[in-house]
């Protein structure tokens, strides 16, 4: 018998159906990375698995035992489960102590001493024992995270959920709490995790579930997932997330959000400081220099140009495409592209660019590095 059993799961809200007809099984011991594009129901499962939302119809089964039949004991079988948010949901009116204290002390009717000493040890174990006597407010994001799961654990459960634990961390944060979590999928502890992290999910999964249109579209060990997908849909994703992409239709462009969406891209690719500050400047000198500045002396309102960069995680090297497309049918020559370039950006390109060259549809290709 399975530690986990999903059957024909399905939730319901007006006007929304986020999980429409979910069959799963997990094994004990199994670490489960859950992924997906957003709004396919990945958080709407995990919250149904522990009962924080109640399905509409189907059965899941912890043990044996139906979470969604009328006459379960709830409380008994969520002891079995710890629940990790994406935003701590810790006290903040109690030492950080106190937060792994209290279930321990309510639930299991340990002594305040019991209690005190397991906290000790889960701290501990993820890295934060000198601040057991802390307001959480005095912690960073990452350490937050950490106190939250160490919590998860002061339950003694034999399976633990995590709701994408890293979304709300900044990109720095976001490696300390991944490396605790590897260390509990290394102890055998049962684990869900839905993630956007795919270094996390090939690296730590067991296996990995692709959620789409509120259905599990495709199970298989990491290296399936992520070398051999079986669907489109699914190697669609795969393409997505190791790619970067961006549009500019506006000389008045959102030049900080596509900043700030190229840095989160190098931070899930873990690609390096250089390598993170080398792209990211060869795209301002391209966009803010050259592009934008020959739209506007040619009154090319929407100059369509597309950015992809594409990179290997922990690589050292990323190509940079530009597709000028729209601009060249504007009457704006490569030439004159290419003499747009003062001393200044020259030799900031000259410093970050390892080889350059324009493939047969006339895209530009810039290896970084």
């Amino acid at each position: 018998m399975s530690l986990i059993e999903v059957k024909h799961l399905r939730k319901e809200y007006p006007g929304v159906v986020p999980l429409k007809d979910v069959n799963a099984t997990v094994e004990e011991g199994e670490v489960i990375s859950i992924i997906g594009p957003s709004g396919t129901g990945k958080s709407t499962l995990i919250r149904c698995l522990n009962r924080l939302e109640t399905p509409t119809s189907g059965q899941i089964l912890i043990d044996g035992v139906d979470m969604c039949a009328s006459d379960v004991d709830l409380p008994k079988i969520r002891q079995k489960m710890g629940m990790v948010f994406q935003n701590y949901a810790l006290f903040n009116h109690k030492l950080v102590v106190e937060n792994l204290m209290m279930a321990p002390m309510d639930l299991l009717g340990m002594s305040k001493q019991e209690a005190y000493d397991q906290a000790l040890d889960l701290l501990k174990l993820v890295g934060l024992k000198d601040k057991a006597l802390s307001w959480p407010h005095e912690l960073s994001g990452g350490q937050r995270q950490r106190v939250a799961i160490a919590r998860g654990l002061a339950m003694k459960p034999k399976i633990l959920l995590f709701d994408e634990p890293t979304s709300a961390l900044d990109p720095q944060m976001v490696s300390e709490v991944l490396s605790v979590i590897t260390n509990l999928a290394e102890q055998g502890l049962t684990m869900l995790v839905v993630t956007h992290e795919m270094r996390f999910a090939r690296d730590a999964s067991t296996r990995v579930f692709y959620m789409d249109q509120g259905e599990l579209w495709e199970s298989g060990t990491p290296k399936q997932i992520f070398e051999n997908p079986q669907r489109k849909e699914t190697r669609d994703f795969i393409f997505r997330v190791r790619n970067w992409n961006w549009e500019i239709h506006s000389i008045d462009y959102d030049y900080h959000a596509m900043m700030s969406s190229l840095q989160a891209f190098c931070a899930r690719q873990f690609l390096g400081r250089h390598i993170t500050l080398a792209c990211q400047l060869a795209l301002d000198e391209i966009t803010s220099t050259i592009l934008v500045p020959l739209a506007k002396k040619h009154s090319v309102e929407d100059p369509n140009i597309i950015y992809g960069l594409s990179a290997g995680e922990g690589s050292e090297e990323a190509d940079l495409l530009v597709d000028m497309q729209k601009l060249a049918e504007s009457g704006i020559s490569e030439h004159e592209i290419m003499t747009s370039f003062d001393d200044i950006s020259k030799m900031i390109l000259e410093n970050i660019v390892v080889r350059d060259y324009v493939d047969e549809d006339g895209v530009l290709h810039l290896v970084i590095g």
